[in-house]
């Protein structure tokens, strides 16, 4: 169990790159602004997440956000809303896609400017009640005394990966290292995609439309969920 300075610092990078890097609409939209529009504009789009999560931590820290928690029908209008709006980006993706496969310079385009994808990325992640449900257990937790482990939180794998990194929350290292686990991966990603996006022709429509079935899919499973807690 670590609890050197370094050691927490390290574990906070390791639970941010975990939290951020699996698939999801955040990715989606980070992938799709870094192809269309160049890397400046993918590491904008996840700073616009990223921000959220500051905002969520600092409300969460208040005590402001257990409203939602306390408000079965509010939790579930917002989970509809934010499968509206990802259904909404999917629509716009998708034409992006399309638009994309008849430019000759590998799809970028400059429409919408370096706000964009921040907007979208700060908007989706406002509505999103399991990021609020995040910041109210398990991010707020780790200022205070306890452990964490660190893998279990991964989305999708993290039953897989519980009990390999066990760590000593309290510290605010532990926390600084968490976003910048996800500065990491938001300067990182887009740069891989467009590094690939150079060697691959085809790869700018490709990420778009693949972006547009993410936004789909988890849209349509916000707007069923959000339904069956409001009916």
């Amino acid at each position: 169990m670590a609890a050197s300075p370094v050691a927490s610092l390290g574990a906070g990078v390791l639970f941010g790159l975990a939290l951020a890097a699996p698939p999801g609409p955040m990715n989606a939209v980070i992938a799709e602004e870094s192809v269309l529009r160049g890397w400046l504009a993918g590491f904008t789009a996840g700073l616009g997440a990223m921000t959220a999560d500051a905002c969520f931590f600092a409300l969460a820290l208040a005590g402001v956000v257990t409203v939602v928690q306390n408000a079965p029908t509010l939790r579930a209008a917002m989970i509809l809303a934010g499968g509206g709006l990802m259904l909404y980006f999917a629509v716009g993706a998708a034409t992006s896609a399309q638009a994309a496969l008849s430019v000759d310079s590998g799809g970028e385009t400059t429409d919408g400017g370096m706000g964009r994808g921040f907007r979208k990325a700060f908007v989706l992640a406002l509505t999103n009640p399991y990021q609020i449900a995040f910041w109210l257990t398990v991010g707020v937790g780790l200022l205070e005394p306890g452990t964490v482990d660190v893998l279990e939180k991964t989305p999708y794998v993290g039953a897989e990966l519980a009990g390999l990194v066990v760590v000593r929350t309290g510290s605010p290292l532990l926390l600084a290292g968490l976003f910048g686990g996800i500065v990491c991966w938001i300067v990182g990603f887009p740069a891989a995609l467009r590094a690939a996006g150079r060697r691959v022709d085809r790869l700018t429509p490709l990420v778009a439309g693949g972006s547009a079935v993410v936004l789909a899919g988890f849209g349509l499973l916000f707007v069923a969920d959000g339904l069956g807690a409001l009916l």
